[in-house]
């Protein structure tokens, strides 16, 4: 793998408090993600706009819950629905802020696709709005060298006093080698009786690629060579789905225990 992170755990990585919730062997996806990934791309109506991502604060469903196709602007967008028993929103607020510390920890979640994960900051636990994840990940076959941006709901749309007792963690998505953006996502996760549902949706290429702290001219220059970066919508849907069911499995342990 020359310069990258290596996968799974290696040598002494397991002895820490949490290694024994290291679990390599991955559930197979749910139904109605392999039904999503058959009925291929979906028209744009049936999709939601970045505009509109304030519906997902709405009472029901929407009529794409998991599936991916491309927008009129150009960009594409991918949802994920994931059913999380045991669960409750709080358990992620903590996991959002509790994993970017230690890369051992980062692979708890995907430990077939996560290699790295570090804080820009350097900084230790706790929050993680205003603060940038840099990590490393396979998307599919492809190498990723991420920078993640968590922002406030409200910088996407979403009224934080809308929120109840729901999470809506966001982000800004670009590359760590180079300061460029590709998109947003947005993880919405409510109560269910069962305990909670996390409903995901990401926004990538088209009017969301710009340099960072750059202007309109660089904006321009730099969409056609982003657009050959972008992920496969199929592989980010995929992706999504198996690291959001893998966690929720044993997340209300290891909150029990580290949060």
């Amino acid at each position: 793998m020359g310069t990258r992170a290596y996968l799974g755990y290696r040598g002494d990585d397991a002895k820490t408090p949490w290694g024994e919730f290291f679990n390599p062997e991955m559930a197979p996806l749910p139904a109605h993600v392999v039904d999503a990934l058959h009925h291929g791309p979906q028209a744009d109506q049936v999709l939601l706009g970045f505009d509109s991502a304030a519906e997902l604060l709405e009472a029901g469903y929407h009529q794409t819950e998991t599936g991916y196709g491309h927008l009129p602007n150009g960009a594409f967008q991918v949802s994920v629905r994931t059913d999380m028993p045991g669960v409750t929103p709080r358990m992620w607020d903590w996991w959002f802020g509790w994993h970017g510390t230690d890369t051992r920890r980062y692979k708890l979640w995907h430990p077939r696709a996560h290699a790295s994960a570090r804080w820009a900051d350097g900084g230790g636990d706790g929050h993680y709005v205003g603060r940038t994840s840099l990590i490393e990940e396979y998307l599919g076959s492809s190498y990723a060298k991420a920078a993640i941006r968590f922002v406030e709901p409200d910088k996407i749309g979403v009224p934080a006093q809308r929120l109840g007792d729901s999470v809506a963690v966001c982000a800004r998505l670009g590359s760590s080698e180079v300061p460029v953006d590709i998109g947003w996502f947005v993880h919405h996760i409510r109560r269910t009786p069962q305990g909670a549902e996390m409903r995901s949706r990401f926004w990538m290429g088209g009017p969301y690629v710009g340099v960072r702290h750059g202007n309109l001219f660089a904006n321009s220059m730099v969409r056609p060579v982003a657009a050959r970066q972008l992920p496969d919508p199929r592989d980010l849907l995929v992706h999504c789905a198996q690291e959001m069911n893998h966690l929720a499995g044993f997340l209300p342990a290891l909150h029990a225990r580290f949060g």
